[in-house]
């Protein structure tokens, strides 16, 4: 089974411009993402930018690179364009946030051992959620799964909503999951995506997951156990510099 990993990595961000470069303990963020994902089973790592500065580092530290368009409105476009530009082929693709330099390798492999399922899709990982803070946070999507570990929905509210029950209470009450963003694409599957216009219930909640959803695409999703750490704003940055 071919994989190929993709970091998509922008410099401009309206939070935190530059945040590929920004130095973590010795290593830029991008290249912990990278070395992380190296770590995995992926058959091959590449990052897609659009930014000079990013591509010259990322080869400057051995890393692969390669640069695609500025007017992508999503990860998943310049995934697309990423492994359009790559000379050999790849069966399912792997796109690795670029915000999170701590990410499990055991995590990305999670993702891909998905696609042993020959229905599969699309992939992605859930975690459950462990406390009241976690399931009412709307800043962190949560998903409704079938019995077969598919994807039957996507919300930044807590659903299902437990009737009768008080809400510091419901994540005892019912098995809740919150989405880890890292996604799989059988090949073909991710060029049809990135031809589908934003549908309603993507723009209602501002999740692009939606869309495939809508369009009659199949997630598989993968429980993990281990929490992700995104870096969003400098103020993120802050809280988990000393770690290594």
């Amino acid at each position: 089974m071919k994989v190929l990993g993709i970091i998509p990595a922008r410099y401009a961000s309206t939070r935190f411009p530059g945040k590929p470069l920004t130095d973590i303990n010795g290593k830029s963020m991008i290249q912990r993402v990278y070395e992380q994902a190296k770590q995995s089973g992926l058959t091959d790592v590449v990052v897609a930018t659009d930014d000079e500065r990013i591509l010259q580092h990322v080869q400057a530290f051995g890393g692969k690179a390669v640069m695609t368009s500025s007017e992508h409105q999503s990860g998943t476009d310049r995934c697309f364009e990423a492994y359009k530009l790559n000379n050999e082929p790849f069966e399912y693709i792997i796109n690795i946030q670029g915000d999170e330099p701590f990410i499990h390798p055991e995590q990305i492999d999670l993702v891909a051992s998905c696609f042993e399922r020959p229905q599969t899709q699309l992939a992605t990982l859930v975690k459950k959620i462990e406390s009241p803070e976690e399931l009412f946070n709307i800043n962190s999507p949560k998903v409704v799964i079938s019995q077969a570990k598919e994807a039957l929905y996507f919300s930044r509210q807590p659903i299902p909503y437990c009737r009768n029950v008080p809400e510091d209470i419901w994540h005892k009450q019912h098995t809740y999951y919150k989405h880890i963003g890292i996604y799989g694409y059988r090949a073909d599957i991710l060029e049809q995506i990135t031809q589908l216009p934003p549908s309603a219930l993507e723009l209602a909640e501002s999740l692009e997951q939606l869309r495939w959803l809508e369009n009659g695409f199949r997630i598989t999703t993968a429980i993990t156990h281990h929490e992700t750490i995104g870096i969003d704003t400098p103020e993120d940055l802050e809280r988990i510099l000393g770690r290594d």
